[in-house]
């Protein structure tokens, strides 16, 4: 039996201890891979680090605002000189805010952007440092449908995530001229079933949700990890982010109407938001916030659209026999019409 690659690489995920960057976490965990984990939560860190060595890897909990460029680095440098080398750095840290853009201070704006923007880009440049030595690796860039189609009541999120997109395009530009085996590439998710709901800025005083349909997270850690084993520019996983990025192509007045009337009620439930509600905008909520949120009823564990999306095989499989009944339906037809026309 053959070896597996992947058996002693070296993974650091931001934003990892809860959510999508803790179930990417488990994902990646097998006996032998070495997972940097990095947070500022410090419960949710040492759970998390616990689970991942449960599964028989090792582990390393590092404290960082990814924010903080020199933490960031700090924390790259710590894990190089731990493990000798990154293989795969996965940049998923994320901070938002739900509130009309007329509700929000430019210093809010400004903290979400550096978490969910510079964070990125801070984790990109680290691990280029370290990547470009070595000529190889692989950066995942946890993106958005709302990358590509901003929505109301989230839009320093949106914005961070579409400022991000630019980035890794320019940056995959780059690496293209240079001939370099370090690969970058981006994972934009739909709706997800994560603690972030609970934990963000809230501005309206009512609970959030996200926009059905919802996926469980450990459907984004498969696909991160996947996106990680094979060169795609980037990959959207749930139909709800392919149908927002068609439609914003084919009809961005439209969306804006149908968002306009239904994207507060699509987000907002009409539950009062609770009296101890923790916002993590700025210093972490001292819990453990596993990697589910509350939406575990309502939430899917599989996509249709990616099993396609990352099964290539079964895709064209399917287009074939689609492509081939659809002759037959049209020989059956052809004939029918034949045999009408002999007969009269």
């Amino acid at each position: 039996m053959a070896a597996n690659p992947h058996t002693d690489e070296v993974v650091v995920i931001t934003g990892a201890s809860g959510g999508i960057g803790r179930a990417t976490a488990h994902a990646f965990a097998r006996p032998g891979a070495r997972i940097a984990l990095l947070a500022r939560g410090k419960r949710g860190l040492e759970a998390a680090c616990a689970e991942v060595e449960a599964a028989g890897a090792l582990a390393l909990a590092i404290p960082v605002d990814v924010a903080d460029e020199s933490q960031v680095e700090a924390a790259a440098a710590q894990v190089e000189r731990e493990w000798g080398r990154i293989d795969v750095w996965v940049n998923n840290a994320m901070a938002t805010i739900f509130g009309p853009i007329s509700s929000l201070t430019g210093e809010q704006i400004k903290r979400a952007t550096d978490v969910t923007y510079l964070g990125a880009v801070y984790g990109t440049l680290s691990a280029l440092k370290r990547m470009r030595a070595r000529n190889r690796g692989v950066i995942v860039q946890v993106g958005s449908a709302l990358a590509y189609r901003a929505i109301p009541l989230q839009a320093p999120y949106c914005a961070a995530k579409h400022a991000l997109r630019g980035f890794t395009d320019s940056l995959r530009t780059e690496l293209l001229h240079d001939r370099s085996n370090v690969h970058v590439t981006t994972v934009h998710l739909s709706a997800f079933n994560t603690p972030q709901f609970d934990w963000a800025l809230n501005l309206v005083g009512k609970r959030p949700m996200p926009v059905p349909p919802i996926f469980q997270p450990e459907l984004a850690a498969e696909a991160i990890v996947w996106a990680a084993r094979h060169r795609r520019r980037e990959v959207f996983v749930g139909w709800p982010a392919v149908k927002a990025v068609t439609g914003n192509k084919l009809f961005p007045g439209l969306l804006d109407r149908i968002l306009a009337k239904q994207g507060y009620s699509g987000q907002i439930t009409p539950e009062p938001l609770p009296a101890d509600a923790c916002a993590n905008l700025y210093e972490p909520c001292d819990n453990n916030p596993g990697a589910h949120g509350r939406f575990d009823r309502e939430a899917r564990r599989h996509s249709w659209q990616w099993r396609f999306t990352s099964n290539r095989p079964l895709a064209l499989g399917v287009t074939a026999a689609l492509a081939a009944l659809l002759a037959f339906a049209g020989q059956r037809a052809a004939r029918r019409r034949t045999s009408v026309d002999h007969w009269r």
